[in-house]
């Protein structure tokens, strides 16, 4: 009596899926993806889509980091607006979101730093394409930079938190020359992907003003719980922060080493067996 072939084959590549979120081994019911499979990438397309045309809470925002307890932080947290007057201009013209709107302007000229004595540091929050990564992470990462930087044995002068809706990149640039600072960071939700909805991302830039490019930036992308953590955000902001500051420049001119002495540590040189 002959074998029957079983219904369902087993599928070896589904012990390599345990391992990534990336859509690997997902098998298939005659030429089609099993319905779970399907399912799935819907709910992730979902959550993508969501996470780029839902809202930012700012008000939840706002009273998060009023409550952020550092002895950096001498001002209370202001909240603008881009050019970009709603989601939907915001989504269709990149352009206005990398500008302050003239009412923002008029308010950060109120609260700029004149004269000789520029700021240190301007911080930025923006919600950028991801509001649900800037709401879940820029918090806790701000809280941590903060204690980091304060631990650090240097000393930083700090423009108020400054939150902006509809916000790309490039207008932290605009909040930083207008705070007369000498560096922006900048915290945005980053262009979700169907494994990360929720991932933020932190530009820093030595020397802001309108008109620069993002060869002139810093970036450290996949901040979240799956991906970068705030404790290595964190450490990387730092160092890229003392070393902006040591040689007063930022972007391609500034190679972010903080992770060398680990690659050093587990990988040898082939070139020099």
């Amino acid at each position: 009596m002959s074998k029957r072939t079983p219904v369902v084959t087993e599928n070896p590549w589904r012990r390599l899926a345990a391992c990534t979120d990336a859509r690997i081994g997902l098998g298939r019911a005659g030429i089609s993806l099993p319905t779970r499979e399907l399912l799935a990438f819907q709910l992730a397309h979902a959550r993508a889509r969501d996470a780029v045309h839902l809202s930012l809470d700012t008000d939840r925002l706002m009273a998060e980091l009023a409550d952020l307890n550092s002895p950096l932080l001498q001002h209370a947290p202001v909240h603008l607006e881009s050019q970009a007057g709603d989601r939907m201009t915001y989504l269709q013209r990149p352009d206005l979101g990398r500008r302050l709107s003239q009412q923002a302007c008029d308010r950060l000229d109120e609260l700029g730093h004149t004269g000789d004595s520029p700021t240190d540091l301007a911080l930025v929050v923006a919600d950028g394409l991801s509001s649900h990564g800037v709401q879940l992470h820029a918090v806790p990462l701000l809280r941590t930079v903060l204690d980091d930087l304060a631990a650090a044995g240097q000393s930083w002068e700090l423009a108020p938190i400054v939150v902006v809706s509809q916000g790309r990149v490039a207008i932290g640039d605009d909040v930083g020359q207008r705070l007369n600072a000498r560096c922006v960071v900048v915290l945005i939700g980053e262009r979700p992907g169907l494994s990360s909805p929720d991932s933020l991302g932190v530009y820093l830039t030595w020397g802001p003003k309108p008109g620069l490019t993002d060869a002139s930036r810093n970036c450290i992308s996949n901040i979240r719980p799956a991906g970068l953590s705030a404790t290595e955000a964190s450490q990387r902001v730092i160092y890229l922060l003392r070393e902006a500051r040591r040689r007063q420049v930022s972007g391609v001119a500034l190679k972010d080493r903080s992770q060398e002495s680990v690659i050093e540590q587990g990988i040898e040189n082939f070139l020099l067996r």
